[in-house]
């Protein structure tokens, strides 16, 4: 009996470690323009064109037992906008965020999940169709994952839009 307790008492040690064992994304994290990883689509990362990881080349990153919270300034000192800010749940939830660009209101739904120690951001972006006035969506899907403790790789892979190919880029961010 005791010989079963001991195991059962390792087993369960061994099961709150693991599921300790997510990393955290925290910090505030800066674009390593030099260090741009090539994409699937053959390009490399910010400076040729491409949109990067979506977020801006300096970020701050929240994270708690509940929620990730992503933030960055978008707008210059003189537009006198707030920075933009963007909250994922871990539960399995919608996330929603808006954000005021353009012409509008641009709401994002987003469900975030857990690949080993990667989390995976799935985003549906609402937009109108600008032919026809109709309602579309597009999903952009972000991988947050750590290559050391001061670095952090998002890869961000978005869906085609009104039948275009769909691109992955790689951003490598370092920990200020």
């Amino acid at each position: 009996m005791k010989h079963i307790l001991r195991v059962l008492t390792v087993v369960l040690f061994a099961v709150s470690v693991m599921a300790q064992a997510k990393p955290d994304f925290s910090g505030r994290w800066t674009i390593e323009p030099e260090a741009a990883v090539p994409a699937s689509n053959g390009r490399s990362g910010p400076g040729v064109g491409n949109m990067g990881s979506g977020w801006g080349s300096n970020i701050t990153i929240a994270q708690d037992a509940t929620r990730l919270t992503v933030e960055y300034a978008f707008f210059v000192r003189g537009d006198m906008q707030p920075p933009l800010k963007f909250v994922y749940a871990f539960d399995g939830s919608q996330s929603k965020n808006s954000v005021m660009m353009g012409r509008g209101i641009q709401l994002q739904t987003s469900k975030t999940a857990w690949e080993g120690d990667k989390l995976i951001i799935t985003t549906e972006h609402s937009f109108e169709n600008p032919a026809n006035g109709q309602p579309m969506t597009t999903k952009v899907i972000q991988s947050l994952s750590l290559q050391s403790p001061t670095s952090l790789l998002v890869e961000t892979t978005r869906s085609g839009v009104m039948g275009g190919p769909s691109t992955t880029t790689k951003t490598i961010y370092k920990k200020n």
